[in-house]
């Protein structure tokens, strides 16, 4: 694909893409955005770096967040993705756990289109292992998986599995929001 990717908005209109790549801690969201942004020619966020020092230092402790923890975080990473999506286009790697998460996303962002990373939960806890230097310890992935509400049938995304190589999740990826695009 060349240029910068248009996707369709829910009235029919093109409108510049807002991604959301979204799953638990590890399932490599960072990797596929950036892969994404690469592929695609647009900008990528990570709404790690959104997060409040409290929430970090939360979660680093080896705590779950907690809704009032996090609705504060989802409404600034909405607003990230609406003003990425005006100027002409974003993708941010969010964990949009529920189903609510992406909901309160969409607010600012209606056209937003999510690309779901799933995989098992031995390929996941391994990768959380292995991680060095974030501050989301393994120990939190049980909960994040216990949250997670898969993508509903109303919702505009692809699951993905992340059992294959990231420049292969890309263009997966990729290929879905051509269908789905102008």
């Amino acid at each position: 694909m060349s240029g910068k990717t248009r996707m369709l908005a829910p009235d029919g209109d093109a409108t510049a893409p807002a991604i959301v790549v979204m799953g638990v801690s590890a399932s490599g969201k960072s990797s596929v955005a950036a892969g994404l942004s690469t592929s695609l020619g647009i900008d990528w966020l990570d709404a790690d770096d959104l997060h409040p020092a409290a929430n970090v230092a939360k979660m680093a402790s080896g705590r779950a967040l907690t809704d009032d923890d996090r609705w504060p975080w989802l409404d600034r990473v909405a607003e990230e993705l609406a003003l990425g999506a005006a100027a002409g286009g974003i993708i941010v790697a969010c964990s949009g756990l529920r189903r609510a998460y992406r909901d309160r996303l969409r607010s600012q962002a209606p056209h937003a289109v999510f690309v779901h990373l799933t995989g098992t939960p031995e390929l996941l806890v391994d990768r959380a292992k292995a991680r060095t230097g974030h501050f989301m310890p393994a120990t939190l992935l049980a909960s994040q998986l216990a949250l997670l509400e898969p993508l509903a049938a109303d919702e505009a995304g692809v699951e993905i599995d992340i059992a294959a190589p990231v420049p292969s999740i890309v263009e997966k990826a990729r290929r879905w929001m051509e269908l789905h695009g102008e």
